[in-house]
């Protein structure tokens, strides 16, 4: 060996090598693993999304980013931080300060463990890590609140709202008339194009790929929808070179949020207090369908579950329909039958 190299460091690995314990390569590594499994673009969204609001409680409270300091303790630690911490829609440029409450909802805390979740199981799967620091960690419970739909007076207030000789507003009219007809989710009425509406058969497809549990599913459309939809195209046609149907004033896609802030704005003005969000539409829909006399299996096949069970979530019959319900089905009528009826007493 030459006396220069005596004393000297070999070098056989590269310096610049991924290290295997870091969070970001591993999490790197999985959403490759959930790319090649076809998940839906918007469930990769929310993976990074929810990655991300947990790298940044490690960053804010000085953890690594690293396996090695991730432990059962940590997890409970954040979920903690978001239950009692947290401060809701921080620098959020659209809310106020009323709307800046301390603490997460518990719906959102179980879907930001839901990603956590299926992260580290992925990479004990694949025998990234040996141990999983989700093991033992269970949601927090979420309180069974009434689910709030529109009636049909307060629909109609809602769809008097947009100026139809308004572009954007036409398109926003027509887009709650597909969420209501179609019982559609955002995301699947955003992601058409005009290949997915057979207008002989009044039909729409939603293709697999932007469907939540990608399958495809065909629904049927009333006549006049098919129409809106139809208009819309033509609209789009004369200024836009897409394919898509729900398109911004510039062409490009249109976003959930926006439509979302759109249509706060249209239930000001139809001075409707309830929270009005696209998925409104999906719950208002379903309601409606069952209290009018709609077979329940239709129904799951409409809004595209799997499992029957999942469709009692979207379907809160309202009050109204209870009582109506009540009045006719109560056993009391029974009991009280003979003594409700007019006798006669005189001649």
């Amino acid at each position: 060996m030459s006396e220069k190299r005596k004393g000297k460091t070999v070098k056989s690995a590269r310096s610049r090598s991924r290290d295997l314990r870091n969070l970001d390569d591993l999490f790197e590594k999985f959403k490759r693993i959930k790319q090649a499994e076809g998940r839906a673009a918007g469930t990769m969204i929310q993976y990074s999304a929810n990655y991300g609001y947990f790298i940044g409680y490690l960053d804010d409270y000085g953890i690594p980013r690293s396996m090695d300091a991730i432990s059962r303790e940590v997890i409970r630690d954040y979920i903690v931080y978001m239950k009692d911490q947290k401060i809701k829609f921080e620098d959020h440029r659209c809310k106020t300060e009323q709307d800046q409450t301390i603490g997460l909802a518990p719906s959102t805390i179980n879907t930001r463990l839901k990603t956590l979740r299926v992260y580290f199981k992925t990479l004990m799967d694949e025998g990234l890590i040996d141990e999983n620091p989700m093991d033992g960690i269970k949601n927090i419970n979420e309180p069974e609140e009434e689910i709030v739909v529109l009636n049909a007076d307060e629909l109609r207030r809602l769809l008097n709202v947009p100026n139809q000789r308004n572009y954007a507003d036409f398109r926003d009219y027509v887009m709650m008339n597909l969420l209501l007809d179609g019982m559609l989710r955002i995301s699947e009425a955003l992601g058409l194009r005009i290949q997915d509406f057979d207008f002989q058969a009044q039909t729409v497809t939603i293709p697999g790929e932007i469907a939540k549990n990608r399958k495809a599913r065909t629904l049927p459309l009333q006549k006049r929808t098919m129409r809106l939809i139809q208009e819309l195209i033509e609209e789009n046609a004369a200024d836009f070179d897409r394919d898509h149907i729900f398109l911004s004033n510039y062409g490009e896609l249109l976003t959930r949020d926006h439509f979302r802030n759109r249509l706060n704005k249209f239930a000001v003005a139809a001075k409707i207090r309830k929270n009005v969000h696209p998925h409104l539409f999906r719950h208002t829909s379903a309601t409606m369908f069952l209290e009018a006399g709609g077979d329940i299996r239709h129904l799951q096949l409409l809004l595209g579950h799997s499992d029957l069970r999942m469709v009692t979530r979207y379907t809160h019959l309202s009050r109204e329909s209870l009582k109506r319900q009540h009045d006719q089905y109560s056993a009391i009528n029974n009991v009280l039958d003979k003594l409700n009826k007019s006798r006669k007493i005189k001649r």
